[in-house]
């Protein structure tokens, strides 16, 4: 933000020089000044618009959607691949706590998954913004209602707007969906011992707006990293697991950083975006204030 304003004022000074020089030469009648200064002014004025358009430009994905239009390589009518998802933060005496990705990666990532809407946003977002499912993983039960979409470029502002604002989608106050699928449904964790799942709200994380080769379009993937908030009795339950299981691991801060590849294992066991959760990685986080509360959910059974 700091270099947007920098570069406004030094375009601003350089604008309004040219307009001085406009004035002084036209007031004194000299001939050649004048066009000398709309020349200028010309050049400049494009440029000081352009910053201070910048300035809306609040998150990394807008700066690279905006960067992407401008180079003529992202059209308003190109279609973007979006992905809103929640991550847990797990950590249990210094190790991240992960589980083995259901879509037969084999990869290990953080507990959470992508938001589910209700079916009168679906509704919504497909009458008013022609949002589609993302056709690029196939749509089954589990993934039905899912904020995986297809929608056009032009939309990807407003329609992240109505995702903050909308209350007809899972939201923050109960996250206890996935936490109950990827850690009770399992048998990971026996469920009735567990008790009432707190958290916090850590922040946002936005990827830019990029062109994914696997998928072959634009995305955009968004991820609001949680916080979990355990009990003595809590942690017990995940130290006592046992460790030999294929079904999660506990993973170093290295470990994640290297995507689990060592000088004995060279193929990646961990998810590229499970980065995101790391302590260390939270400054990097768009916050909102309103979200800095404490959660305590009942977690449902089934």
């Amino acid at each position: 933000m700091q270099k947007k304003i920098l570069a406004s004022l030094m375009y601003t000074f350089l604008f309004i020089t040219c307009v001085l020089v406009i004035t002084i030469f036209e007031i004194n009648d000299w001939i050649i000044g004048g066009p000398i200064g709309g020349l200028f002014a010309g050049v400049v004025l494009p440029v000081l618009l352009s910053s201070f358009t910048d300035f809306f430009d609040n998150t990394n994905w807008k700066t690279s959607q905006r960067k992407l239009k401008r180079g003529n390589f992202l059209k308003d009518n190109d279609t973007v691949r979006i992905s809103f998802a929640y991550l847990f933060r797990i950590k249990i005496d210094g190790k991240y706590f992960l589980v083995q990705n259901s879509r037969g990666t084999k990869k290990y990532q953080p507990v959470g998954g992508v938001y589910k809407l209700h079916d009168e946003e679906a509704k919504y977002l497909k009458e008013n913004f022609a949002a589609e499912d993302d056709d690029k993983i196939p749509v089954d039960e589990s993934s039905k209602l899912d904020y995986r979409l297809l929608l056009k470029n032009k939309y990807l502002r407003k329609f992240t707007r109505r995702f903050n604002r909308t209350t007809s989608r899972e939201s923050l106050s109960n996250l206890e969906r996935e936490f109950r699928e990827e850690l009770f449904e399992t048998q990971i964790l026996d469920q009735s011992e567990f008790g009432i799942l707190k958290y916090n709200y850590c922040g946002r994380h936005f990827t830019d707006l990029s062109f994914s080769d696997h998928f072959q379009c634009y995305e955009l993937l968004m991820a609001d990293i949680i916080d979990v908030r355990l009990t003595n009795k809590q942690e017990d339950l995940f130290r006592n697991l046992n460790k030999e299981s294929e079904k999660y691991y506990f993973a170093t801060t290295s470990e994640i950083k290297s995507l689990g590849v060592n000088d004995k294992y060279l193929h990646e066991s961990i998810s590229s975006h499970t980065k995101k959760i790391l302590i260390e990685n939270a400054s990097s986080l768009s916050k909102n204030k309103r979200n800095y509360k404490n959660y305590e959910v009942e977690i449902c059974f089934n």
